[in-house]
């Protein structure tokens, strides 16, 4: 555990308008270039084959690179025996037929040809179903957060938290689309599981706020929510270091198939933690927050109460 006395809502303007100017980019990113959908969202042909011996993923992803299926996902399913191979949709071309040309492909040149165990097509109109639910996810847990925090602090904190939590998701999705990675369920997993996160976050130095504004009463609010901050950013900081130490391995360790989960999480922990202390506070500081407003009110008549 440290001290540190780092004016950070002194400096909030600087940070505001560094925020606004990645919000701004992500914004304009996504609505000129979009986001590359993966096959959850697009449909697109599920064809899943068998080895007599394990599979070497890196020598199928290779082979398909280099015969035009480089959008092909390829991981193991069930066993290391057993992989599955997604690819988008193709226009004038058949399941049945992609299916021959995806075994053809990797069958080339290989001393234990695989077989085909079954192969599914996933139509356009379910990755819009799936598109629809998933985004619709976000917005109810966004509202169910405003109406926590509203109820549990004070309407300009939640609004400050929600605040917050927009420009971590806007910012992620805008790294996404400025990169072209691809955008699937296991990323919109990763964003909802980000959300949580910096929620978190944001709600430890809310706590730690109204509790100081309890206390301090010959301090300015600025300077009791800078305190706050600072207090609760040993804590901060140690937890994130945990959550990234294991992100880091799932990127490095965890293969291909979980690459976006990881590179979301990476990225969302890091302006998760950012957000909470340079967004969430000085937006709520900037709303008029103060401690009048979460100071506990005083029953009428509760001293005479107390009289013997």
């Amino acid at each position: 555990m440290f001290n540190t006395n780092i004016n950070f809502i002194g400096n909030r303007n600087i940070f505001l308008t560094f925020s606004s100017i990645l919000m701004i980019l992500a914004i304009v990113s996504l609505g000129v270039k979009g986001l590359k959908m993966g096959i959850d969202f697009t449909g697109g042909t599920l064809i899943e084959v068998g080895y007599q011996e394990a599979a070497d993923l890196n020598l199928l992803r290779s082979k398909l690179d280099e015969n035009n299926f480089a959008d092909a996902t390829v991981q193991n399913f069930g066993t290391a025996k057993d992989v599955l191979i997604r690819l988008k949709l193709k226009e004038g071309v058949s399941s049945a037929d992609l299916s021959n040309q995806v075994l053809e492909t990797i069958n080339k040149d290989s001393k234990s040809p695989a077989s085909i165990r079954r192969v599914e097509f996933v139509g356009p109109q379910v990755g819009d179903d799936l598109a629809e639910d998933g985004f619709l996810a976000l917005l109810y847990s966004t509202v169910a957060i405003l109406a926590y925090i509203a109820w549990r602090f004070e309407w300009k904190f939640s609004l400050g938290a929600i605040i917050a939590t927009f420009h971590d998701v806007i910012v992620t999705l805008g790294f996404f689309s400025v990169l072209d990675i691809e955008f699937d369920l296991t990323v919109l997993a990763a964003v909802l599981a980000l959300i949580g996160y910096s929620l978190n976050d944001t709600i430890v130095i809310y706590d730690r706020i109204r509790e100081s504004f309890r206390l301090m009463r010959n301090k300015s609010t600025e300077e009791i929510m800078n305190i706050s901050v600072n207090v609760t950013l040993s804590r901060t900081i140690m937890t994130s270091l945990t959550v990234l130490l294991v992100l880091v391995s799932l990127f490095f360790l965890g293969g291909e198939v979980i690459h976006g989960f990881s590179i979301v999480l990476l990225f969302g922990v890091f302006f998760g933690t950012y957000s909470s202390i340079f967004i969430a506070s000085p937006v709520a500081l900037m709303l008029g927050i103060s401690p009048a407003d979460l100071m506990v009110p005083v029953k009428e008549g509760a001293d005479i109460d107390n009289l013997p």
